[in-house]
């Protein structure tokens, strides 16, 4: 037995170098030809402002805050036509006059029947005048004893009528004066008048068309579509679930499709007492959204595309990640996940979230300041436990 023992271990010392060169050439084929490790952007965890934001369901438009579809009073032919498009028109200012040389013939009859009343009228009081003279004239005569009775009630009678007359000559000239008021208010129905400043956006009629107001019910072009150009807000359509988030006096952000790169801000000015129900599209409440400072290198115009963004809570110097790096958690919690980059490997590490937008998540618990998590979610291979190197660090915004 004992020569056996000694043969064993003789045998395991004769063989220990080729096992020891077979494990060396193992391990240094298995360093060799392992994987390289994955690249990945990483985020770092920071400190910051995060705000609960709500965004239109579809494209809002740019309005003036004053835009008038005008027509004339009245219909006639169009005589003069003293704007063009894209001219800039001050208040009460002539756009257009409609034919009107019955209502100019009479206006000037009117005014000439005017004259001739008051020359009438003047002649008529003066008889009057002299009348009641001559009765008082009568009185002292018949005081004196040089007329009878009987004359001086014939002066009296006489000196009544001629007042009477009188008086009602003076009421035939408030009415010819109420008939130029008529001639001279039909005028002003066959010309048509700026009602703001602004600028003539469109004419829908030339010298010699027939123009029409418009009566109700009936669609048809105004004559000169008139914008003040000086006040603009938005109007966007808002999810109905995200309405009871709004309220007026809000800050928000609008992005115009027209000028690239750039957010204006704006302030909630109104929010429409009822919810829009169209067919095939979800529920929706109209929004305005008014520019705090209006572009001025830019050209804003009415009828742009534009978004917006309305900031309804926010939290400061919170720990914050981006939105983008979250995953689903466990759906009974309602928790999220992240992957956390921890000595070259990720770590599955659940977190709980506060307030976020597209943007921004905030963290209450999960992780600290400074820790760094995947951004780069979309790459093939990464999971927890893989092996990752690096790519970049993108900090939080």
């Amino acid at each position: 037995m004992a020569f056996s023992r000694h043969s064993g271990q003789n045998l395991f010392l004769k063989y220990l170098p080729y096992f020891a060169v077979l494990l060396l050439l193992a391990i240094a084929a298995w360093y060799f030809t392992r994987p390289d490790p994955l690249l990945v952007q990483l985020a770092r965890v920071d400190r910051g402002t995060v705000e609960a934001t709500v965004s239109n369901t579809r494209a809002g438009t740019v309005k003036a805050c004053r835009r008038a579809k005008l027509a004339a009073p009245a219909g006639g032919q169009i005589a003069k036509l003293l704007v063009k498009k894209g001219q800039r028109v001050k208040t009460d200012q002539v756009l257009l006059e409609l034919w009107n040389d019955d209502l100019q013939a009479q206006l000037q009859l009117a005014e000439q029947q005017i004259k001739t009343v008051t020359s009438r009228i003047e002649e008529i009081c003066t008889v009057a005048e002299q009348s009641s003279k001559a009765a008082e004239r009568a009185r002292q005569l018949r005081e004196s004893g040089f007329i009878s009775a009987d004359g001086l009630e014939r002066a009296e009678a006489d000196a009544k009528a001629k007042q009477a007359s009188c008086a009602t000559a003076r009421s035939e000239i408030a009415q010819s004066r109420s008939r130029v008021d008529v001639a001279r208010a039909g005028l002003q129905r066959m010309v048509l008048r700026a009602p703001f400043n602004g600028i003539v956006a469109d004419i829908s009629g030339e010298l010699g068309e027939y123009a029409t107001p418009s009566p109700p019910g009936i669609l048809t072009l105004p004559a000169i579509d008139l914008i003040d150009d000086s006040c603009m807000f938005v109007s966007a359509p808002i999810d109905e679930v995200d309405a009871a988030n709004i309220k007026v006096g809000q800050e928000a952000r609008i992005t115009l499709d027209a000028i690239k790169g750039k957010a204006f801000q704006g302030k909630v000015k109104r929010i429409a007492p009822y919810v829009l129900e169209l067919e095939k599209q979800a529920r929706t409440v109209e929004v305005e959204v008014e520019f705090i400072e209006p572009p001025n290198d830019e050209n804003l115009l009415v009828g742009y595309s534009a978004d917006v963004e309305i900031v309804h809570d926010f939290r400061a110097n919170v720990l914050r990640i981006p939105t983008q790096t979250l995953l689903p958690g466990e759906a009974a919690q309602q928790s999220k996940r992240v992957f956390l980059y921890q000595d070259g490997e990720l770590e599955d590490r659940a977190v709980t979230t506060g307030l976020a937008n597209w943007e921004q998540t905030e963290i209450t618990s999960g992780l600290k300041e400074g820790d760094q998590i995947v951004l780069s979610l979309d790459r093939a291979g990464v999971k927890a436990g893989a092996r990752v190197q690096p790519e970049a660090s993108k900090p939080a915004k």
